[in-house]
């Protein structure tokens, strides 16, 4: 508590600074905002809503932060359901199944400096806007927005971070690194999305903990991986990761190769290929984005993939490969079937390389996987400073899948629209199939 009052005063940014207006945001955050304000509730848009904002990019979601309890905010959203078991969250539902997501102010204790304890401490502790604040990893998303006032509240120094382009973890960063080492990847991947630099005190935790992802849950380690892959920067991503320790840490079977000359600068070229397509609102496959990710690794330990190879050379190669996958991949524990594909697509590659630019073989063309194949090739012939992927190649924008809300509805029942257990009727049967006499 001594510490707590020793903290200075936030740094209140106004309107005219910022030029943040309740009519920035969306129109469902901003009621559940001022519903919670009118019921006497502290709350105000967190995160990267605030974060983009500021920067004048539209947010992908506006995250809200509350004192009320999710127990309060359920008396006071009927549409509304709380989920979660470490922390526990409140999803509010709009029209078609839009979902606001509102959490209440946590505990500090996770992150004090002068502790040290397990790594992803469980605990559901509430606290108030200053712990929730330091509580959070990056400075640049430690932000609150109110807005009654229309102002940004400022604990953790995120706005001078902002206007410097500085990605930044609070507080002590080897110590909150220790405790989590996925902020490592956030961090990264933040710089990578923005183009910001890494300061070095965190800088400097990134490179001595990067060896420390092992202690963390895998389905956490795969998740981040893809959110890197998918982000439309993994380019600068992959040159933040290697250069700081971090891929070999995620792909060990990397330390072998990517010291030689040329592997980072293809990685790359193939990374910032597959971001020019995906940044066109496409989603490419994990499969292809893991077989782009892994190619100059496997080009180095199977050099039949840069030759032709005849139809029994490929399937043995094809067999190699899936044995390797299973060893080099099992950390991250990537399902079977996209091991098969990934092996499959990088096999395919000889065979799009002999054939280009003489037209494409027609048993090929009525194959599965030509389109699969044929979008892989094109990727690694731009990155290779060829022809660009060819725009009917790539990936449609998904379809919006709305989340459904599990709640179960009654159908109306119209009166006397169901027949009784037993009847006399020689037509119809009750609803258990029986008649009287």
């Amino acid at each position: 508590m001594k510490k707590e009052q020793q903290d200075p005063p936030p740094r209140i940014v106004g309107v005219e600074s910022h030029g943040i207006t309740a009519a920035s945001l969306d129109s469902d955050a901003a009621y559940v905002l001022k519903k919670l304000t009118k019921a006497g509730y502290k709350a105000y848009l967190v995160g990267g809503g605030v974060r983009d904002l500021y920067q004048g990019v539209s947010p992908k979601d506006f995250d809200l932060s509350t004192d009320a309890s999710p127990t309060q905010v359920r008396k006071l959203f009927r549409n509304s359901r709380v989920i979660g078991r470490r922390f526990r969250l409140v999803q509010v539902f709009f029209h078609d199944n839009k979902i606001i997501e509102l959490s209440t102010f946590r505990c500090r204790t996770e992150c004090d400096d002068d502790k040290k304890g397990e790594v992803l401490a469980h605990n559901n502790a509430f606290g108030d806007e200053r712990e929730d604040a330091f509580r959070r990893d990056l400075t640049i998303n430690g932000l609150f927005y109110d807005i009654e006032q229309e102002t940004i509240i400022d604990y953790v120094g995120g706005v001078q971070d902002l206007d410097d382009k500085v990605v930044r973890i609070i507080g002590n960063a080897d110590l909150r690194i220790g405790r989590d080492p996925v902020r490592m990847m956030r961090a990264i991947r933040h710089a990578a999305r923005s183009g910001f630099t890494i300061e070095p005190a965190t800088w400097t935790a990134i490179q001595t903990h990067c060896d420390s992802l092992s202690v963390c849950p895998v389905s956490r380690i795969r998740d981040e991986l893809f959110k890197d892959l998918h982000g439309r920067a993994s380019g600068q991503w992959v040159r933040f990761a290697a250069r700081s320790g971090l891929l070999t840490s995620l792909l060990p079977f990397y330390a072998e190769v990517l010291e030689e000359e040329g592997v980072e600068e293809e990685l790359e070229q193939l990374l910032t290929a597959v971001d020019m397509v995906q940044s066109t609102g496409g989603r490419l496959k994990d499969d292809m984005l893991l077989a782009v990710l892994i190619l100059p690794w496997a080009r180095r330990r199977f050099p039949d993939l840069n030759t032709g190879l005849k139809t029994g050379d490929a399937f043995a190669l094809s067999r190699e490969i899936r044995e390797h996958l299973k060893h080099i991949m099992a950390h991250l524990d990537i399902k079977r079937a996209l091991k098969e594909q990934i092996a499959t697509t990088l096999t395919l590659l000889p065979l799009f390389m002999k054939n280009r630019g003489k037209g494409w073989p027609k048993w090929l063309t009525k194959k599965s996987y030509f389109g699969q194949g044929l979008l892989f090739h094109g990727l690694v012939q731009q990155a290779g400073g060829g022809e660009k992927v060819a725009e009917n190649l790539w990936p449609k924008p998904p379809r919006i899948h709305k989340k459904t809300i599990p709640v179960s509805r009654p159908k109306p029942r119209s009166k006397g629209s169901r027949a009784p257990a037993y009847t006399n009727s020689k037509s119809k049967g009750g609803v258990f199939g029986f008649r009287k006499g």
